[in-house]
């Protein structure tokens, strides 16, 4: 498995919020779900993205945004429009007394919004909850990711909202692997795009020295690595790899291994039942004793503790 391939494992939709918004002007939505990562596409007509402390973007059809929580943002027909609907945890949407217009706006199947023949359609997808092994990738997200309809392939989203419209068995999953399409192909074109300015793991990929080396850890993560047989496998002195990694990547590569193995451990325990013997020889640690150990000392929580805080959220 490549650098990109592992970071991009997750977020994976399951039961992700999708829906189509119709919209006659004016309509402002104030965002305040505190979801990790949520995409905003415009299907027909235009809409402003409005986050708090940062610069108002406006969308045309094909366009597409990325919008990395917690924090809230405005989604509206112009930048001052008075917020009219309030979007809450659990997608739960009031209006400015608290009063809910869940029922009230609904359209039809997976559609909702103030008018059916609203000149502006927009595709929202939300993952309420991110896998673990993407929090690397979401730290290195802007609040803000836009890409115009240009710079990446929206066929995807072409389909996408033909498929909203579809109730067919086995939709929902369907959906949801359609919602991850979307989003992996926004962000590796994001990536693309950076340059230097794209995070240090993303350029270590091709890096001659760093690349082999974070290649092995991703494709045997469970393996007794050290620096010395890391070093081995991208053909270079220890010193060498230990410093060109760091360089590079911004962190030593025991370091980087420790938080990979923990990332895995965590989206293990969130989505499986898996004994925690069995997770630790998964992620390369000898007992369920020493990855306790380690996931205690760098999250602040038991592997056990974890698992329950993430069901019950």
């Amino acid at each position: 498995m490549d650098i990109l391939s592992g970071l991009l494992d997750g977020p994976r939709a399951d039961g992700a919020f999708l829906l189509r918004s119709v919209f006659a002007p004016p309509w402002s939505l104030r965002i305040r779900d505190r979801a990790p990562l949520s995409v905003v596409v415009v299907a027909e007509g235009s809409a402003w993205v409005v986050p708090d402390g940062g610069p108002s973007t406006l969308l045309e059809p094909g366009d597409l945004a990325l919008l990395r929580g917690p924090d809230p943002y405005t989604v509206a027909d112009l930048p001052d429009t008075p917020h009219q609907v309030f979007v809450e945890p659990g997608q739960h949407c009031v209006d400015a007394s608290g009063r809910s217009l869940s029922e009230e706006m609904l359209l039809g199947l997976r559609t909702w919004g103030n008018a059916a023949d609203g000149a502006t359609m927009l595709v929202t997808g939300t993952y309420e909850r991110a896998s673990a092994v993407s929090e690397r990738l979401l730290r290195a997200l802007p609040p803000v990711v836009v890409l115009r309809r240009d710079d990446w392939s929206s066929d995807l989203v072409t389909l996408l909202c033909t498929e909203m419209q579809r109730d067919a068995a086995g939709q929902e999953v369907f959906l949801d692997r359609l919602l991850d399409l979307v989003v992996l192909a926004a962000v590796r074109s994001w990536l693309a795009d950076q340059e230097e300015s794209a995070p240090g793991w993303y350029r270590a990929a091709a890096d001659p020295v760093v690349g082999p080396a974070l290649s092995a850890l991703h494709s045997l993560v469970a393996e007794p690595w050290t620096v010395g047989s890391l070093a081995t496998r991208a053909g270079v002195s220890r010193a060498v790899l230990a410093r060109r990694f760091a360089a590079v990547v911004g962190e030593p590569p025991m370091a980087y291994l420790t938080s990979l193995r923990l990332a895995l451990a965590a989206d293990l325990l969130e989505r499986t039942d898996r004994t925690l013997s069995s997770i630790a020889r998964e992620v390369g640690y000898a007992s369920p004793f020493a990855l306790s150990a380690a996931f205690s000392r760098e999250r602040g929580v038991s592997p056990t503790e974890h698992r329950a805080r993430t069901r019950a959220a």
